[in-house]
C-alpha cells in the first residue's frame, strides 16, 4: 500500500527557457511536518506552485494519492486583496467550496457552525465581522489559516507564513502548527532556517534541485552540500536571531531580545 500523500516525480519547471527546477524529486508522508527552504529564486514558490496545479511543469509529474479537497493551502498574505469587501466569517466559510474564489462561500449550516469552531479556536471570534481591510497581518494571518482548514485537510501547504506577521504572533502560529500536524502532514515554506528547525520534523532543501533531508538538525556544511547557501542563525533551544557575532570566539552568539 502507497502511503505517501504526493509523490513529485523528476519535476522540471523554467519560464522563459530558464529553468527554474530540474529533476526535482520530493514525496511528502502522512504526519510529516516538512520546511522547505532555500535561496531567494532558487525554486521554493515554483514548487508549491507546480504542486497546486498552478504552472504547468516541462517534464515530471505531481501525483496526488488523496483528493485535492483534501489539500489546505495558506497564500503568502501580502497577495491578499485587502479592498475586496467581504468578512472574515465569509472568508473563512469560502474555504468549504473548493473554490478559489472568495465570493463563494458555502450556506450550509453545519459549514457555518464549523468555521465559527474555526474562528473561535484561533482566537478572531471578536472580529468575525469584521470586512478584511480592517485587518492587521496577524489577524490576516488566522484568518486564512481557518480558510485553509474549513475542508479538514490531510494536507497543509503554508508560503511563508512568518514574514508579514509580529513575531510574537508568529511563534503562536508555529505552535497551533505543531498542534494541527497531529492530524495532518505540513509542508511550511520559510526563509528562515532557525525558527522552522525547532518547529519542523524534516527539512527540503530547493535551490534548483530539491534534496530531502531526514531530520530537523541541519548543519552549515549539510546545507553547503546540498547547495543551499543559507546561513544557520539559531542555536539552543528556543529559536533566536543572532544579533552580533564575536570575533575570536566562533561559538559566543548575540543574546535573544
Amino acid at each position: 500500500m502507497n502511503n505517501k500523500l504526493v509523490e513529485i516525480k523528476n519535476l522540471s519547471v523554467s519560464y522563459d527557457q530558464n529553468t527554474v527546477l530540474e529533476q526535482a524529486n520530493l514525496d511528502i508522508l502522512p504526519n510529516d511536518f516538512l520546511g522547505v527552504i532555500g535561496p531567494n529564486g532558487g525554486g521554493k514558490t515554483t514548487l508549491i506552485k507546480a504542486l497546486l496545479g498552478l504552472v504547468k511543469p516541462d517534464s515530471g509529474s505531481v501525483k496526488f494519492h488523496i483528493p485535492l479537497k483534501k489539500v489546505g493551502y495558506l497564500p503568502q498574505i501580502n497577495q491578499i486583496d485587502k479592498r475586496f469587501p467581504i468578512t472574515v466569517i465569509d472568508v473563512v466559510r469560502s474555504g468549504k467550496t473548493g473554490s478559489q474564489s472568495f465570493s463563494m462561500f458555502s450556506k450550509k449550516q453545519d459549514d457555518i457552525k464549523y468555521a465559527e469552531q474555526l474562528i473561535q479556536e484561533m482566537g478572531i471570534s471578536g472580529i468575525k465581522h469584521k470586512a478584511i481591510g480592517e485587518l492587521s497581518g496577524g489577524q490576516m494571518q488566522r484568518v486564512f489559516l481557518c480558510r485553509s482548514l474549513m475542508n479538514n485537510p490531510q494536507l497543509l501547504i503554508l508560503d511563508e507564513p512568518g514574514t508579514y506577521v509580529d513575531s510574537q504572533f508568529e511563534s503562536e502560529l508555529y505552535e497551533k502548527l505543531k498542534e494541527l500536524n497531529n492530524r495532518m502532514a505540513i509542508l511550511l515554506v520559510s526563509h528562515d532556517v532557525g525558527t522552522i528547525s525547532y518547529y519542523v520534523k524534516t527539512i527540503a532543501c530547493v535551490n534548483r534541485q530539491v534534496h530531502y533531508h531526514p531530520s530537523n538538525v541541519i548543519s552549515t556544511e549539510q546545507l553547503t552540500s546540498y547547495n543551499c547557501p543559507l546561513q544557520i542563525i539559531t542555536h539552543g533551544d528556543i529559536p533566536h536571531t543572532v544579533l552580533s557575532q564575536h570575533e575570536n570566539d566562533d561559538h559566543h552568539h548575540g543574546h535573544t531580545h
